[in-house]
């Protein structure tokens, strides 16, 4: 499983980082006008792909997919 991210899609509403905190942050840009995330682990273990699979899915956006 990897995971990528489309920042162009990327609002910044966070589903992903509740959903899997240790894969997913919403981080502010740097002159603070939209939040983005950032993927922390682009191939989380097999424990972490229900998390994962569940913050794809209900991505506002669906600003983020598998491969």
């Amino acid at each position: 499983m990897k995971i990528v991210a489309d920042l162009d899609l990327c609002q910044g509403h966070g589903m992903c980082e509740d959903t899997a905190p240790e894969v997913f942050r919403v981080v502010e840009s740097e002159d603070g006008s939209y939040d983005q995330v950032e993927i922390i682990l682009h191939e989380p273990d097999s424990g972490l792909h229900e998390k994962v699979d569940s913050a794809v899915r209900y991505c506002p956006n669906r600003a983020l997919k598998i491969q």
